[in-house]
């Protein structure tokens, strides 16, 4: 394995902890908590928007935060209070208290997923090629994985449950440590603000994909336990999601680095269309288990495709405030997302979810295919440091 593509390895435990675990690990023990703290689904879709707002808000700061401590630092830390908050989460059972410490685990887990992906992009560029961005998105994978294989059969253990996972994030942020190079600083006097026009209809796209998307895996475990499915099937389907991602860099790789414009991420969003409305076909386990490999295939490729758009189109020096500017409007989505889809699903029922996810992915796909034709153009400061460092 090349260096590069070593360190990107490394660099994902990032995504598998601030996502993996610390954002789609929740889905899983959502029946338990319901249960256990008598929730609507209401309640339990604002419990996933808490950590939305907290998203959002980690996405506000990030740009300011790299300019004062720096990207790795950024990153470092972040990693550190997404454990403890993982942690802290089996502390109380209080509603208000887990929406704190659930919006907690979104701040930092912005500021990691923002500061990781700059990095990465800064070591695909040094090594002309696309794959460590692709390979920092797939560790998404792992945490789902780790996840999917341990919190089933812990049953009704919700607390034991988060209490793994915060050492599980503490043992990512150790793996990680050193793969967020301190020698792969933008220095700060040439850091520049976000550029949005030239991407105004990816940025579109990103926000219908993050309002959809995060419905499917919230509520794919109260799907599965409203059609009473055995602990054993939840299992084997959230790890097939999670193995899904870990592959999705040798499907998508080549599409998202040589393909036009917005072409493969309108081709991820219309699988991952595809993919959230097979399962409203049949709750049987195989057309189910089908659902949710092409969901873990596309999804992460989604954020590699869209961080690529934006390496594409500008300059090095504004990547944070950019990739920021787009966390900020995908946190937007995920935090209304959950809350939207939840109160329509009390009202008719968890089909509605995946509904929503099916929708909203095929809208975006039809707004990114129209920006597959406007390649957003190199800027000018890029065309030097093509010359000794070109870009895949």
């Amino acid at each position: 394995m090349r260096p590069p593509v070593w360190q990107a390895v490394r660099l994902a435990a990032g995504t598998a902890s601030a996502l993996g675990l610390a954002r789609f690990a929740y889905g899983l023990l959502l029946p338990a908590m319901r249960d256990d703290l008598r929730w609507s689904l209401t309640q339990a879709g604002v419990m996933s928007a808490a950590n939305g707002l907290g998203y959002l808000f980690g996405a506000l700061v990030t740009a300011g935060l790299v300019r004062r401590v720096g990207s790795a630092a950024a990153f470092r830390w972040s990693m550190v209070l997404t454990a403890v908050a993982l942690a802290a989460t089996a502390v109380s059972g209080h509603y208000p208290a887990l929406l704190a410490v659930r919006a907690a685990a979104g701040v930092t887990g912005a500021v990691v997923f923002v500061t990781g992906g700059v990095i990465a992009s800064r070591i695909a560029t040094r090594a002309s090629s696309g794959a460590p961005i692709m390979v920092y998105f797939a560790g998404t994978g792992l945490g789902i994985i780790l996840s999917g294989a341990t919190i089933p059969a812990l049953g009704a253990h919700w607390r034991v449950a988060w209490v793994g996972m915060g050492l599980a994030a503490g043992l990512a942020t150790l793996v990680s440590w050193t793969a967020a190079s301190q020698g792969m600083e933008e220095p700060a006097a040439t850091t520049r603000g976000a550029r949005l026009r030239p991407l105004r209809r990816v940025l579109m796209a990103y926000l219908l994909f993050a309002t959809g998307y995060i419905t499917y895996i919230t509520f794919l475990s109260a799907y599965l336990a409203e059609r009473r499915a055995p602990l054993a099937q939840v299992a084997l389907i959230w790890t097939a999601l999670g193995a899904a991602v870990v592959v999705a860099p040798a499907l998508w790789s080549r599409p998202i680095t040589r393909w036009r414009g917005g072409s493969a991420l309108a081709g991820l969003l219309v699988l991952l269309a595809g993919g959230a409305a097979l399962a409203l076909t049949s709750p049987a386990l195989p057309v189910v288990l089908a659902s949710a490999i092409v969901y873990g295939a596309t999804f992460m490729s989604v954020p590699a495709a869209v961080t690529a758009l934006v390496k594409a189109g500008t300059p090095p020096a504004g990547w944070t405030a950019t990739l920021a500017a787009f966390t900020t409007v995908f946190a937007v989505g995920q935090t209304a997302g959950p809350w939207l889809a939840g109160t329509l699903a009390d009202h008719t029922s968890t089909d509605a979810t995946l509904a929503w996810t099916a929708i909203l992915c095929a809208a975006a796909a039809a707004i990114a295919a129209a920006a597959g034709h406007h390649r957003p153009p190199a800027p000018p400061a890029t065309a030097a440091v093509a010359t000794t460092e070109p870009a895949p």
